[in-house]
């Protein structure tokens, strides 16, 4: 018997814990940013109107929007209550009619083959147990259907930052990164089984903000990984994570004003199911 063998992470313990931090800030400050990713996915996907299609991940909504402003009939899903309630708030101001269920995304409760589309921007990629999640999005995605991501890549600036989140908080021992998800070759092996075609597009969300400093207030605020970092560290080690922020910022900073002004690599993916 090799003693050797890690045992597997306790992935029930794990989310506990993710669902805490992406409560614990408000992720929809930072999610509103980012709609243009859910706009260029549903572009990209060219769905019809009356296409059942499921967000997973949905977090505030900004996919589950853009493939309802489509004329789409889109099932939001999350395991955060606090962010669908926003999802549900932000359609309803635009008069566009949703469903939203809470729902994890390792175990998602509908049958086989029930959706035309499956999608999620920035939101399946952070399941613990990424083999089963990947699992989930063909299991209830029809056959000749379309599986549609926006993740961001491990060498892109978010990338990056769970690096450097990770160097400082070391993530639960047998975890992989949520980069993976815009890995090129992980994407290939996880989904090639169940593939007609993928088709991977390499693109970049830019973040903008007035400055360095502006950014990482805005994320130890709001952004539920960064500000659990920030909370579980002593002073001195909160001061050593704002010191790596800033270095990691001017590495990809374009901004020559002063201003922030960093593309953020992610990978663009659409599944057609065989």
């Amino acid at each position: 018997m090799d003693t050797n063998i890690a045992p597997a992470p306790d992935y029930a313990a794990i989310k506990v814990k993710q669902n805490a931090a992406w409560a614990s800030g408000d992720y929809s400050r930072i999610g509103v940013t980012l709609q243009i990713t859910g706009e260029q996915l549903a572009e990209a996907m060219d769905l019809p109107p009356n296409t059942e299609v499921l967000d997973v991940a949905a977090g505030n909504g900004n996919a589950t929007l853009a493939f309802a402003r489509r004329g789409c009939v889109v099932t939001s899903t999350d395991y955060v209550d606090a962010l669908l309630s926003r999802g549900r708030a932000r359609a309803e101001a635009e008069g566009l009619q949703i469903r939203s269920q809470i729902a994890d995304a390792e175990r998602l409760p509908f049958e086989e083959a029930r959706f035309d589309a499956v999608v999620s921007t920035f939101g399946v990629m952070f399941a613990p147990n990424q083999a089963a999640a990947a699992g989930e999005l063909v299991r209830v995605c029809r056959p000749g259907g379309k599986i549609g991501l926006a993740n961001w890549t491990p060498d892109g600036f978010i990338g990056q930052l769970f690096k450097t989140l990770g160097r400082r908080v070391p993530p639960p021992a047998g975890l992989s990164s949520p980069a993976l998800w815009g890995s090129r070759p992980w994407l290939e092996q996880t989904f090639g089984a169940s593939a007609r075609s993928i088709a991977i597009s390499e693109r970049a969300f830019i973040f903008r903000y007035a400055s360095a400093n502006e950014f990482i207030n805005v994320f130890r605020t709001y952004y539920g990984p960064v500000h659990k970092a920030f909370l579980s560290l002593d002073p001195s080690g909160q001061q050593a994570l704002e010191s790596d922020l800033q270095d990691l910022v001017a590495r990809f900073n374009q901004g020559t004003d002063g201003t922030m002004r960093v593309p953020s690599e992610y990978a663009e993916v659409i599944v057609t199911r065989s």
